[in-house]
């Protein structure tokens, strides 16, 4: 299937210059298979398997699923929680020439039935019953629905009385055909072409609505895995621990992507808790974790001092906004830096920091543009601005996918014809990095002066009483919008409106931007299992506060 943006001069840009190649992430299982074959790849709660029988269960999946008959480039959707087989599925369907969508465990059948429908799939990969809730008899309903649904692999060991025809154990299924010799030339036959072949979809984390499926081809992948690998210094010796699920990028781009090339082994926490994570970090010695800010909140409200954390080397933090009072008692307490970066799944990456960055620009910046990406910040009318003044973030390079799945006018209103794109961010360039004041979106225009939360969000992190903040903006008639603080406190401590008031006032904040109200929760909404403060939520609840006269 040929992605839908991409020309050849584009191609030809991103081929001479090295950033894209003709590998794909199979290749790099093949490759410590070869030079790392009896070091350990992929560890769960249940599997232990290394480079060598990675491998081998890979190449037995990927004929199993030529030998049933499934076409190249059909779809396989894999649903799968943090396990051993969920890695060795994804890698299988590349393996495979097959086009496969990793999505959240979380997701029900609404959204699947878009996603099953819109793909055509013919196989899914799932659990029978996951956190109480049973996969299986979800997707028997779907098949009713979508005869082209034909084939169910299941990551559990048998296969349930009464499941569908065509439903297979995929550990018993790969253990099985491994014991058998493999044709390569069929392999070799299926293998897609790294850049004119979609091998990937994913799903984007949108605030309302079904979430949209993006195409990638498997070059702007590895490049961006490449430029991941470089910025982390990641190597062979590298633990690396998916704490966040591996179907979203704050676990997933170090673990899945990232960890295969430079031969690291990946450990598999299946179910968050915060003890539940810290024991494993101490039992497998993990250098680097994939989190979002949510788990190391709690991981900190946890009693961590118990645990032996001295292997951590640095911590992936994505999908939301990290305070600097977080990072900073994160790294106190763990030990290990805090990296930060900035990427869409739609849009592509952007840019990072890199462990060995001073804290302050770990702590206030998204880092450096990657590799090969151009970048210009303009005004709300497209116009420049001058040298150290915000802008909206417009970028082009080879880390950005192929655009929406089959649907060209979409992608239309996202890249232009030369590949620019926004990620809506208003940011500044500073000491070589990006700094992020806030997205155009959300920020927030009070009186004709505007105010980009970020800004207001840094400081009041670092009073001692707050945990978390989140600044939205809500309707006024005389200024237009104001500035509301959902503030969530420390544990055991009371916060009122009038310390924040002066904490801010102390920092020398302009006075326009002090928030006109505070509302202190317990709990952010989130969008999903993401992580991300659903700040939509959050304007329409105070929207409402203020219309009701609260």
């Amino acid at each position: 299937m040929k992605p839908i943006r991409y020309q050849q001069d584009m191609v030809d840009e991103f081929l001479d210059k090295g950033y894209w190649t003709q590998e794909l992430f199979y290749d790099f299982y093949d490759r410590n298979a070869r030079e790392l074959g009896d070091r350990e790849a992929l560890v769960d709660s249940k599997y232990r398997v290394t480079w060598a029988e990675a491998k081998r269960l890979v190449d037995a999946i990927a004929i199993s699923w030529a030998e049933l008959g499934i076409p190249q480039h059909d779809r396989i959707i894999i649903q799968s929680p943090n396990s051993v087989y969920g890695f060795l599925a994804r890698i299988a369907a590349e393996r495979a020439g097959l086009i496969s969508l990793t999505v959240y465990p979380y997701l029900r059948e609404r959204e699947l039935t878009y996603m099953v429908e819109r793909t055509e799939a013919t196989a899914v990969v799932i659990p029978v019953a996951y956190r109480k809730f049973n996969y299986l008899n979800m997707y028997k309903e779907l098949q009713k629905q979508f005869p082209h649904l034909k084939y169910v692999f299941l990551f559990d060991e048998e296969v349930p009385p009464g499941a569908p025809e065509n439903t297979f154990s995929l550990p018993k299924l790969a253990q099985e055909r491994a014991g058998k010799p493999v044709d390569e030339t069929q392999l070799q036959a299926r293998r897609l072409d790294p850049i004119w072949n979609v091998a990937l979809l994913t799903t984007t984390s949108g605030t309302t609505g079904i979430p949209k499926l993006v195409e990638w081809p498997p070059a702007p992948r590895v490049c961006t895995s490449k430029g991941r690998v470089d910025i982390w210094g990641l190597n062979k010796d590298d633990i690396t621990m998916a704490i966040a699920p591996h179907a979203g990028g704050a676990a997933g781009t170090l673990t899945y992507f990232a960890a295969p090339i430079a031969g690291a082994k990946t450990v598999m926490l299946e179910e968050f808790t915060p003890e539940g994570a810290l024991a494993l970090i101490e039992k497998e010695k993990a250098t680097a974790i994939g989190v979002v800010p949510t788990h190391l909140v709690r991981m900190l409200e946890a009693d961590h001092g118990k645990y032996d954390l001295s292997s951590l080397r640095f911590i992936r933090s994505a999908g939301g906004y990290l305070s600097p009072q977080v990072a900073e008692e994160a790294e106190e307490a763990f030990g290990a830096s805090i990296t930060s970066d900035l990427g869409t799944q739609d849009k592509g990456s952007v840019s990072g920091c890199r462990v060995e960055d001073s804290k302050e620009l770990r702590r206030r910046t998204v880092g450096r543009m990657l590799p090969g990406n151009a970048v210009r910040l303009l005004d709300e009318n497209g116009n420049e601005v001058p040298d150290g003044e915000p802008g909206i973030l417009y970028f082009r390079g080879p880390h950005a996918p192929a655009g929406y799945y089959r649907d060209e006018e979409l992608t239309g209103t996202v890249f232009d014809d030369k590949g620019w794109t926004t990620t809506e961010d208003i940011v500044k360039f500073d000491e070589g990095c990006l700094w992020i004041l806030g997205r155009a979106k959300d920020m927030i225009i009070r009186g004709g002066q505007n105010i980009y939360p970020a800004e207001v969000e840094g400081l009041l992190n670092e009073h001692p009483k707050v945990s978390s903040v989140a600044i939205v903006g809500y309707p006024d008639r005389a200024m237009g919008e104001k500035c509301c603080a959902y503030v969530i406190p420390k544990p055991g401590q009371t916060f009122i409106f009038e310390e924040m008031v002066e904490f801010l006032k102390g920092k020398k904040l302009a006075m326009f931007k002090l928030p006109e109200r505070l509302e202190v929760v317990d709990e952010f909404p989130a969008v999903g299992d993401s992580g991300k403060v659903n700040k939509e939520t959050l304007k329409k609840d105070i929207a409402a506060k203020v219309e009701a006269g609260q």
